[in-house]
C-alpha cells in the first residue's frame, strides 16, 4: 500500500467562500499514480469545511453558488454571524488576552464563533474513493473547499492524502 500527501493554498476573502478544488484533487490523485484506494481532502483549520456538493450553475453578484448560498443561508439561522462581543461565550476575555499576547491578534479577530461551529457541524475533511484511477464523485458531486470566517481574509491550506494501491 503507497501513501500520497500534498497541499496546495486557497485565499479566503471576509465572507464565507467556496473553492471548488475537484480538479486539483483529481490531478493529486492521477500524480499519486495510485489507482484503487481512496482520497482524503482536509482543512487543518478550525474555521473551515471541505464538502462534496453538486454544481449550481446559477451564482450570486459575489460568485457563490446558490446551493452553497442556501447552506450558508441555513447555517445562519443555526448559527447566526458573530457581530459583536458577548453574542456568544466564546471568546472570553483570557482567550482574547492570550490571543493578543502571544499571537498578536486583534480581538475582533476572534469574533468568529459562528465560523468555528459550522465547520464542527459540516466536518473538515471527506474521503472519496478511488476506483481504477478514477475519483468517485457521482453524476454531479465536485469538492468544495469552505471558510466561514467573517473577519479577516487569510491564506488556507488544503491538504490531499492519496492512500491505496
Amino acid at each position: 500500500m503507497s501513501c500520497y500527501n500534498e497541499k496546495f493554498q486557497i485565499q479566503s476573502d471576509r465572507r464565507p467562500t467556496f473553492d471548488d478544488v475537484t480538479d486539483r484533487v483529481t490531478a493529486i490523485v492521477e500524480k499519486s499514480g495510485i489507482k484503487n484506494g481512496m482520497v482524503t481532502v482536509y482543512s487543518q483549520h478550525t474555521t473551515c469545511s471541505v464538502l462534496i456538493q453538486e454544481q449550481s450553475d446559477d451564482t450570486n453578484y459575489y460568485g457563490t453558488q446558490f446551493v452553497l448560498q442556501d447552506m450558508v443561508n441555513g447555517l445562519s439561522k443555526i448559527f447566526p454571524t458573530c457581530v459583536t462581543e458577548g453574542q456568544y461565550l466564546h471568546p472570553g476575555p483570557m482567550h482574547i488576552e492570550i490571543a493578543g499576547r502571544e499571537r498578536q491578534e486583534e480581538a475582533c479577530w476572534s469574533l468568529n464563533t459562528d465560523a468555528h461551529l459550522r465547520s464542527v457541524m459540516l466536518g473538515r475533511s471527506v474521503t472519496i474513493p478511488i476506483v481504477e484511477g478514477e475519483v468517485v464523485l457521482g453524476e454531479f458531486g465536485r469538492v468544495y473547499f469552505a471558510d466561514f470566517d467573517q473577519v479577516r481574509a487569510r491564506e488556507r491550506n488544503v491538504r490531499v492524502c492519496v492512500l491505496g494501491e
